[in-house]
């Protein structure tokens, strides 16, 4: 594992499971939406995302964590030597999007630009989880199937294979 794209539909946990992974096996973490948005949710120009994303994937190792935009997630997934995919049910991806909008102004979420606005961030989530469900998660199940004769795949649909994920890759350290 050297080069980790993880992903999947909103409030997944992607941004918590990204951080452990970065230090379970020790190699640089980058989050989407730090890359994407400055302090307070402001988006930076597409161009200088494209440019930013291509450079770290320029680099050796990583672990992404996110969604970014369209045109660099086919780019990053390809890139990636091991995907991690996290595909729970869609009403726990609504609970935990819930639950993050719930505590995240008492408790920043994790991988959030520092004063992200929750309540706007939050309803965001909400319209793009059916979208996703309905139009990207079929594309997203087709594609790893695919990528498991040349990749490491870790294809995730349940908090409980999250956690045997990374007791799997804490007892194997680089």
């Amino acid at each position: 594992m050297r080069k980790v794209a993880v992903f999947g539909n909103a409030g997944g946990g992607k941004s918590t499971l990204s951080k452990q992974v970065s230090e379970i096996i020790g190699i640089p973490l980058y989050v989407l939406d730090k890359l994407q948005y400055q302090a307070g949710g402001v988006a930076i120009p597409p161009a200088e995302y494209q440019r930013i994303h291509e450079q770290v994937l320029a680099t050796d190792r990583w672990v992404i964590d996110g969604f970014g935009c369209m045109e660099s997630l086919w780019l990053r997934l390809d890139a990636a030597d091991s995907l991690v995919y996290i595909d729970l049910p869609l009403y726990k991806h609504f609970w935990w999007v819930t639950k993050r909008m719930l505590t995240g102004s008492f408790d920043p979420p994790v991988g959030w630009p520092e004063n992200s606005p929750i309540w706007k961030s939050s309803m965001n989530s909400y319209r793009s989880l059916w979208l996703c469900h309905k139009f990207l998660t079929p594309k997203y199940r087709e594609y790893v199937e695919k990528a498991k004769t040349t990749k490491n795949v870790y294809h995730l649909r349940s908090p409980q294979e999250i956690r045997d994920f990374l007791m799997s890759i804490s007892s194997v350290k680089p």
